[in-house]
């Protein structure tokens, strides 16, 4: 049997997820038993100063014994940042006028103005 063929048996469905940067692949696959599992992949690009650009990849296993935990657990997860901290993303990539002030207990922030704010995943 020819390596495409392979392919085309083992995976047997498949979404993707574009989100910025971050692409997220979900895929049934099927076993040497021909039972189903689910692979979930993550694809990060990063560009090189040079303009050539690279992939990181990272992929998790999820088998059926291990669905319903996996799921209880993200679903509970996922309710705890939604109720804590609401749908609104808050991250510096997202609002460019972000400042974060780093301090101790003891010591007042101080932002010292000297600085220019540079946004480095912009360069």
């Amino acid at each position: 049997m020819r390596e495409n063929d392979m392919l085309e048996k083992d995976e047997i469905f498949s979404k993707v997820l574009r989100a910025g940067r971050r692409t997220y692949f979900f895929d049934v696959r099927a076993t040497k038993a021909d039972d189903y599992y689910i692979t979930i992949t993550e694809s990060k690009k990063f560009t090189e100063e040079d303009g050539s650009f690279h992939f990181k990849k990272h992929k998790i296993y999820l088998y059926k014994e291990d669905f319903t935990a996996f799921t209880d657990i993200l679903e509970e997860m996922t309710a705890y940042v939604l109720n804590h901290k609401g749908e609104e993303v808050i991250s510096e990539r997202h609002q460019k006028d972000f400042k974060k002030e780093y301090s101790t207990e003891s010591e007042p922030a101080k932002i010292d103005k000297s600085f220019t704010d540079i946004d480095f995943d912009d360069i």
